[in-house]
């Protein structure tokens, strides 16, 4: 699989990252073989970025990883996990606890280091002592060579500048906001980002399922219009005897400063034909018919955290 290096950390890449949020049934029950299968199918697919977080599954997603990389090579992969948040409404970004959920990743994948590090979904919270307090204990384990990169992730385009401004950080994770329907990330950071020699991941090619056949979940927050004219632009897929969810993630893949585009799923059958969609060339007709769809609702979206985050 192509890959691409990740700002400055001289980290190589693929530009598919498999996403494990899955393995904590964030979405359905999931059995051990499906999370070990999924696990070792991405590797096996050369997606060897793997990105997880302590709040997917409250922590059943690290575990289930764990198990599925015992005995695989620690060189042969590039591990990401997050901190701070561990439940809906639980933010823990002190600096002592800094320090502990390092140590508990780290248990529950069972590896001595990690390669990067993120504050997660740091819009739900004051974000000024993320940068006096957060940012300066994870440089401490960084330091220690229990880190090796740090940054943070999150949705509304704001926080980048406001952490950026006043820290350095080695990445960022974005997610829903470089999709065929929301190009924001790119349109009104992504310079900012590479100005700064700042990595860039991007997350959620599918937008929680808008660009995709299957049925709209309930908790998916975008405006009535903006579904609309997702299955509009699904439907002209299909004429075409494409899958949107196709071209949704050849887009996204597409866009050469997005060091990784990160995707989830604790079904095999789904990562390999996500691999097998990363190889294929884009369809640039039908590209073109599909944004010209999506033109009226570009980059409407919700808001997400604080209301002054965003």
């Amino acid at each position: 699989m192509q890959t691409r290096v990740l700002g400055r950390t001289g980290l190589r890449l693929p530009i598919l990252g498999f996403g494990a949020s899955s393995l904590g049934q964030e979405f359905r029950r999931v059995t051990l073989d499906e999370a070990v299968g999924s696990v070792r199918v991405a590797l096996d697919c050369g997606l060897s970025f793997i990105d997880t977080s302590p709040f997917y599954g409250r922590g059943m997603s690290e575990v289930l990883l764990g198990v599925a990389l015992r005995d695989v090579p620690r060189d042969s992969y590039t591990l990401c996990t997050k901190l701070g948040r561990y439940d809906l409404a639980h933010f823990d970004f002190s600096p002592k606890r800094v320090a502990e959920s390092i140590d508990v990743s780290l248990h529950r994948l069972g590896t001595d280091h990690l390669d990067i590090v993120l504050c997660h979904d740091i819009e739900f919270v004051e974000m000024q002592p993320i940068v006096d307090e957060t940012l300066p204990a994870l440089k401490k384990a960084q330091k220690s060579g229990k880190v090796r990169f740090i940054g943070f992730s999150g949705y509304p385009q704001k926080i980048f500048r406001f952490i950026c401004d006043q820290a350095d950080v080695d990445c960022v994770l974005s997610y829903n906001q470089y999709t065929l329907q929301n190009t924001r990330f790119a349109d009104e950071t992504l310079p900012y980002l590479k100005g700064k020699g700042v990595g860039v991941m991007n997350a959620g090619p599918f937008s929680a399922r808008l660009l995709t056949n299957a049925p709209l979940p309930a908790w998916l927050k975008e405006p009535e219009a903006v579904k609309a004219a997702a299955r509009q632009a699904a439907s002209h897929c299909s004429s075409r005897g494409v899958d949107i969810a196709k071209l949704a993630l050849q887009f996204s893949l597409a866009n050469p400063d997005i060091a990784t585009t990160i995707a989830g799923s604790a079904n095999p059958e789904n990562i390999r034909r996500w691999a097998k969609w990363a190889d294929e060339p884009l369809d640039a007709a039908l590209l073109k018919d599909v944004l010209a769809i999506f033109a009226p609702v570009k980059n409407v979206g919700h808001t997400e955290g604080l209301a002054k985050n965003n």
